[in-house]
């Protein structure tokens, strides 16, 4: 609760300064008070950060990202305010960015402003590398937060700004940005383009079950196998009848392992070509 706030509540400024002395409130931000909490509470910090930079301020980047459920950011790291240009708010502790924001760029979400997806993902574009971003356009995408052609659209207003060519070259990547979970599927991924193999999906579904990566027209999967890449025994078996499953509905499952990964590239790729050729040149039936 800001200062001001308090005040028009009937609480005076001697009372104010008592709560303080007793913890009754706790100063998170100059004029801004966590009420009855040592602990901030969940939102807690974003809301303060809104309240310490006045009206206008918006959730950005990290921020904007972790409340839209695309980036993790721990509740301990500073919040990220975005304020108009003309604003000299500098607050200890907040990540403030100064800039022009249309309607169209905010949002609410819980309760407090916060810039939309698409603006979110242009802002984070200069802090993250291309791998990441990739990730984060994906599973926006994924999630129809952010299309490939709103983001487009958001390139064509912000002209200029940092991050803005690194985030072309994702859109602009062989078959579009792919969602990815793991170290291992990004390595695979990046692989797999360096061999100019396309027509994959990565976690795709099918017959039921999410798949690492599906030619869909060949009947091909690739499944990361191992103990390592497994939580537990239930979750191995599990995926074992998976396997079974996909292969009596007639799918070639191809299963590898981050040390085949690591140590033998070429060998991988030249057996995944291999398998996909001749899966092309088969007669099959449609796979639904």
């Amino acid at each position: 609760m800001a200062r001001h706030q308090l005040l028009v509540a009937g609480v005076t400024r001697h009372q104010i300064a008592l709560r303080l002395r007793s913890g009754r409130l706790h100063e998170i931000h100059r004029g801004v008070y966590l009420v009855g909490h040592a602990v901030p509470p969940p939102l807690a910090v974003e809301q303060a950060a809104l309240l310490a930079c006045g009206e206008k301020s918006v959730l950005s980047h990290r921020s904007a990202a972790n409340l839209w459920n695309l980036l993790p950011y721990p509740a301990s790291a500073p919040a990220w305010v975005t304020v108009p240009p003309e604003r000299s708010a500098d607050r200890t502790g907040i990540q403030i960015r100064r800039g022009n924001l249309p309607l169209r760029d905010i949002r609410r979400r819980r309760g407090l402003r916060l810039t939309s997806p698409p603006r979110t993902i242009v802002d984070l574009s200069p802090l993250l590398n291309e791998e990441e971003l990739e990730s984060l356009v994906a599973e926006a995408e994924f999630r129809r937060l952010a299309s490939v052609s709103e983001l487009r659209a958001q390139l064509e207003g912000n002209q200029g700004k940092r991050g803005v060519v690194k985030l072309r070259r994702v859109l602009d990547l062989p078959g579009g940005p792919k969602r990815t979970r793991s170290r291992g599927e990004r390595a695979l991924l990046r692989l797999l383009r360096r061999a100019g193999i396309a027509g994959f999906k990565t976690n795709a579904r099918i017959h039921g079950y999410e798949v690492d990566f599906l030619w869909r027209d060949l009947g091909v999967t690739v499944e990361f196998d191992g103990w390592d890449g497994h939580s537990g025994r239930i979750a191995f078996e599990r995926d074992r009848l998976k396997v079974a499953k996909l292969i009596a509905h007639g799918l070639t499952v191809i299963p590898i392992t981050g040390r085949l990964l690591r140590d033998d590239p070429n060998g991988l790729i030249d057996r995944l070509e291999r398998v996909l050729v001749a899966a092309s040149q088969a007669t099959r039936l449609p796979i639904e």
